[in-house]
């Protein structure tokens, strides 16, 4: 199959990038990932993979033999003729989309009119004309470009490449788009020419490069909306006595809505929703469009935290001299990333109110370390919530859903739960002896005595 498969190279070694290259390795292709860390890449060629990512460590071990990973871009030039970027767009101050990596590997290429950039990072709109108008400027006309956005998601990463609901390339029409689109095309529907029993059924969106570059974009921001308009119906749940998880399922069985994103909680972070959210926003604001929308779902979302201050205090008071644990650390179960993670604002602010903190993460506390000063960590659930005033669970790992209450409430010296994403039963845990905290939810009653006579 490797001999029929086009070979590609990819430039970043990050999530996106690694997963797409071990995804197209695994669908017979021959790929040169290239990154500038040099450390980065010694680790990868001895099987080190610097991400956690359910199934990838697998799937580059499996397709060892089709990855090769070097510092030299060239490599990538002379074996293939499509070349993913998958480089960093982290926001800068202004909450613009920091380019300069893009820039510099557009900067790299030479001029030719046998190479196709295809790009892969998330990208503002018109992204894509300024690239092709700096290749013409620089004498490299015949240069192709593609947007390709990815749609991946953390902890899901593998299946989402090899199954995806649609692949979206937005091009000029020309042997790129079509390169790109035949490198998918096991992933497509039979419609779009998918083979074979295994055939995800993944749909095909073929479109001109901006409104590809605005699908990534608008996509994340919509579902962040859905985030930010659920935890508001949670708020007003808690002031009139209505359970969001009913209110949420009676909602999501409207096909209109659909029952994802529905799950009130402590707002959203990682990688994607607050990066594209605020390049949403400040992409409107550039053209003179005023995106009022988009300033709530942020604003919403940044006071959701407060929330589980205001429900600790509730129940404490003054946080000075209290202990409080975190379950939980990275933004999301199923991975170590802690970008833009509830647990550092959180962290923060609790320490702030004069609190100490003390956390446990199951995958990210070596990454959470540096950025959480002044936090102790603890090796397991059980010890991080010793002696504990209250604890809040922050990221709904299943090793806390599998907590056993009642273990939790004797090594607790307080018996304040917070459940910040409504992941455990809250009956449970006042029959453990908690007051229990969720989101958007009534408060458990208490069992009535069995009565002895």
């Amino acid at each position: 199959m490797s001999a029929e498969r086009e070979p590609i190279g990819v430039i970043g070694t990050g999530y996106v990038g690694l997963v797409t290259a071990a995804g197209f390795a695994e669908l017979g292709s021959d790929v040169v990932c290239v990154d500038i860390d040099a450390e980065k890449i010694a680790r990868l060629e001895r099987g080190e993979i610097p991400i956690y990512e359910p199934g990838l460590k697998e799937l580059v071990e499996k397709n060892r033999s089709r990855l090769t990973f070097t510092t030299d871009i060239s490599v990538a030039l002379e074996r293939a003729r499509l070349l993913f970027v998958a480089v960093g767009t982290p926001p800068t101050y202004s909450g613009d989309a920091d380019l300069s990596a893009v820039h510099a590997v557009v900067g790299a290429m030479p001029a030719s009119d046998s190479h196709a950039l295809i790009m892969k990072s998330t990208v503002p709109v018109g992204t894509g004309k300024v690239i092709k108008r700096v290749f013409e400027e620089q004498g490299k006309g015949g240069f192709r470009y593609v947007s390709c956005p990815e749609f991946l998601k953390e902890g899901t990463a593998v299946a989402d490449f090899l199954r995806p609901d649609r692949v979206v390339v937005g091009d000029d029409g020309d042997w790129a788009g079509d390169a790109v689109v035949d490198l998918y095309r096991p992933l497509l529907n039979s419609e779009h020419g998918g083979q074979g029993p295994a055939a995800p059924l993944g749909a095909l969106v073929r479109t001109d490069i901006a409104s590809a570059e605005m699908v990534k974009l608008a996509s994340n921001a919509f579902l962040a909306t859905k985030i930010s308009f659920i935890n508001e119906i949670a708020n007003v749940c808690e002031e009139t006595g209505a359970d969001v998880l009913e209110v949420a399922k009676g909602m999501g069985l409207d096909e209109r809505i659909g029952p994802k994103f529905l799950k009130a909680g402590i707002g959203f972070g990682g990688s994607c929703f607050p990066k594209d959210v605020t390049a949403l926003k400040q992409l409107a604001g550039n053209t003179g469009y005023h995106f009022q929308l988009l300033n709530a779902v942020v604003e919403v979302n940044e006071l959701q935290k407060r929330r589980v201050i205001g429900k600790l205090e509730k129940h404490l008071g003054t946080l000075v001299g209290k202990r409080i644990a975190l379950l939980g650390l990275a933004f999301k179960p199923n991975t170590d990333d802690m970008r833009e993670a509830s647990s550092l604002v959180l962290a923060a602010r609790l320490q702030a109110a004069g609190a100490t903190v003390v956390a446990h993460d199951p995958i990210s506390a070596d990454v959470a370390r540096p950025m959480l000063r002044g936090v102790d960590f603890a090796d397991d659930p059980i010890s991080a919530v010793r002696g504990a005033d209250a604890v809040v669970l922050v990221t709904e790992w299943q090793e806390f859903r599998d907590l056993d209450l009642v273990q939790v409430r004797e090594a607790m010296a307080g018996d304040v739960l917070v459940d910040g994403r409504n992941a455990l039963d809250g009956e449970a845990a006042v029959a453990a002896g908690l007051r229990y905290e969720g989101m958007g939810r009534p408060a458990p009653q208490p069992a009535p005595a069995k009565s002895h006579a």
